[in-house]
């Protein structure tokens, strides 16, 4: 009795259990199914029906989708903890290489604190520029 109970509960569980064909991947957006590598768009048996696919390289599949990669915003989301944990070890420095108006050389590290922003701010108005969209 307990095994024919054992074998009903696998028998109705089974097919939740079997992955279906990529319901994640395959869910319509905006009209549009995303599909990857050499996946077929899908249609109707007899070929009569109209899929509108986006074609995707099989490397894109399990990443987080390009919209949302580059995203600006604020430093809390886009720069990691080790790069926002320096201002905390640079805090109270004096002297030569710190941005402070305390020792010889205090306004030195001012400048290459400048200078350093300058040159990350340069860069990422020139990468801004290549990615436009074209008319």
């Amino acid at each position: 009795m307990l095994k024919r109970i054992a074998f009903m509960a696998g028998a109705v569980a089974l097919p939740m259990l079997m992955p279906a064909m990529a319901h994640a991947q395959n869910a319509t957006q905006n009209g549009v199914l995303v599909i990857y590598g050499n996946d077929k768009c899908p249609t109707n048996d007899n070929g009569e029906e109209i899929v509108v696919c986006q074609r995707l390289d099989e490397a894109e599949r399990f990443r987080i989708p390009k919209t949302l990669r580059d995203q600006p915003g604020a430093p809390q989301k886009t720069e990691s903890w080790a790069v926002r944990s320096q201002d905390a070890l640079e805090a109270g420095s004096t002297g030569t290489g710190s941005c402070s108006a305390v020792g010889a050389g205090g306004g030195t590290g001012c400048f290459v604190r400048q200078a350093t922003k300058a040159k990350a701010d340069v860069k990422a108005r020139k990468k801004e520029e290549a990615e436009l969209p074209l008319p």
